[in-house]
């Protein structure tokens, strides 16, 4: 996420506000940088099975519930685990299903791929410009069918050497809206799918897209802004 962060502030404009949990990225209960959502025009969620204090859960629903643009990536559909009978106990499957457009359901097994195919339907969409028609990322397939409410899927994935019982293809990028604003998700996000140049290519114009902001005809700038290294191996087995 720092490294989608240069490239929207180098070759994008924006000013980017990255929150981080503390003291390891695989902390479930502290965030830290969220008073950034109370000014940002537009948030990227990338969340997993996390239990916020009561101060920080209230930061991010007031983003939501403001109808700003947002875009959510891979594990964002199953964002919280709260206790049953907490508070927030809603948004463990309410974040994913309202918000993105479907909760955690299942995948495909941690050593299987994905095969991504544009919908020939929307080629027209600007979010697909630049994109090549086919590439493979290292995300394992999520299960995602059928989407809820008003998504548009743009990207379809199919499961490569899957290690469960296959559901078929699944679409793995798609935009919705939520309290009138714009909305992209993809269930891709790997960290190793960032080194594959049209899936960076997607996520940046589906955030120029979701934030009303115009992308070129050959789509947008993805290049890394300084190096970039996907986190040590074992790390991914838990997106």
């Amino acid at each position: 996420m720092p490294a989608l962060g240069r490239i929207l502030e180098a070759q994008h404009g924006f000013r980017v506000s990255v929150a981080m949990a503390k003291p390891t990225p695989q902390s479930n209960k502290n965030i830290e940088g969220l008073e950034a959502l109370e000014t940002a025009d537009m948030a990227v969620f990338y969340l997993r099975w996390r239990e916020l204090p009561p101060e920080q859960m209230r930061r991010i629903l007031a983003f939501v519930e403001s109808g700003k643009p947002m875009a959510g990536l891979r594990t964002s559909t199953h964002a919280f685990r709260y206790p049953k009978g907490a508070e927030f106990e809603k948004w463990n499957d309410g974040f994913g299903r309202d918000i993105f457009g479907q909760r955690w359901l299942r995948h495909h097994g941690h050593t299987s791929t994905t095969a991504v195919t544009l919908v020939k339907e929307q080629s027209g969409h600007p979010i697909l410009r630049g994109v090549a028609p086919s590439f493979n990322v290292r995300s394992w397939l999520y299960v995602v069918n059928p989407l809820e409410g008003d998504c548009v899927p743009l990207a379809m994935g199919r499961a490569v050497n899957p290690q469960t019982e296959d559901a078929g293809p699944q679409p793995v990028a798609w935009t919705k809206t939520y309290r009138g604003a714009r909305v992209f998700f993809t269930t891709m996000g790997h960290p190793e799918d960032f080194q594959v140049e049209s899936f960076r290519r997607l996520l940046v114009n589906g955030i120029l897209w979701a934030a009303g902001k115009d992308i070129p005809p050959g789509g947008a700038k993805a290049a890394f802004v300084g190096e970039f290294s996907p986190p040590p191996s074992g790390v991914p087995k838990r997106q």
